[in-house]
């Protein structure tokens, strides 16, 4: 399906990239990556002055041809210039899997530079569109505390609820879904592995209730393969989360020349020329 959408709205003097069309795109949390989440992601964090470090590690033969190289993993790593918080985007021969999708990128915050372990992490799966992760950096980057909550989880709903979306009937302070029923965002119990400095989000007796954390995630077919998942460790603050989820419901369109073939038919599109 293509409409016009925003037909008042400047092209991007950037686009199109590769000689291939570009178009401005809604909803966003539908209109995927673009195939360059690790650009996009990295050329942010370049601009808000982090440094980065790849590291790969692996294995190579004499006489071995490059494409035959045996990698086990190869990392990027970028840091903050006061050392409380970094982004990883890693790439793994196993590796880390939300909704069945595998992680690329996992941002992580720390209270003191001294402390060796997170404090917390998220992670996100490709497809997440670039702005969302983009606008959860920023807030992080511009936290002075990055690991202390300064708001409760209402902020969370209340960011997504001012652009429409709908807050869910039966979770009505815990969940809330785009008006399409495609997009959710939740507050509940966190998948495995999730990293938390919190140790009640690590183990809960019978008689306790862990810690809970908040996931986002897009199906657009119900019982298919999802499109992208994010999910926030119980100890991420949840004004950080407001900001990625402000951005992800936002109704402002989103430039692309790559669409998720999944949300082809559910996406608006106008020529970016």
């Amino acid at each position: 399906m293509e409409a016009p959408l925003y037909p008042d709205l400047p092209p991007d003097p950037s686009a199109p990239r590769g000689g291939q069309p570009a178009f401005w795109v809604g909803p966003r949390h539908l209109a995927g990556d673009d195939g360059r989440l690790y650009d996009v992601v990295a050329e942010a964090l370049a601009g808000l002055g982090w440094t980065s470090l790849t590291i790969v590690r692996g294995r190579q033969e004499p006489d071995e041809e490059p494409e035959d190289r045996q990698v086990l993993r190869s990392t990027v790593l970028h840091i903050s210039p006061d050392a409380l918080r970094w982004a990883q985007w890693g790439l793994a021969d196993e590796p880390f899997h939300l909704g069945g999708l595998p992680i690329a990128w996992q941002i992580s915050a720390r209270a003191e530079a001294s402390s060796p372990l997170a404090q917390w992490s998220a992670y996100f799966t490709r497809d997440v569109p670039g702005e969302a992760m983009v606008d959860f950096l920023v807030a992080l980057d511009a936290s002075d505390q990055p690991a202390v909550p300064l708001a409760g989880p209402d902020l969370v709903l209340d960011a997504v609820a001012a652009h429409g979306w709908f807050r869910d009937i039966d979770q009505p302070e815990a969940a809330a879904m785009d008006p399409t029923f495609t997009s959710h965002i939740s507050l509940g119990e966190v998948p495995p592995l999730i990293q938390d400095g919190d140790l009640r989000a690590l183990s809960a007796e019978d008689d306790q209730t862990g810690s809970a954390g908040w996931q986002a995630w897009a199906e657009p077919v119900l019982g298919a393969p999802l499109l992208w998942v994010a999910s926030f460790a119980a100890s991420v603050p949840h004004n950080l989360i407001a900001a990625f989820a402000a951005s992800l419901s936002s109704t402002a369109p989103v430039l692309r020349q790559a669409l998720p073939e999944a949300t082809q038919e559910r996406l608006l599109r106008a020529p970016a020329i």
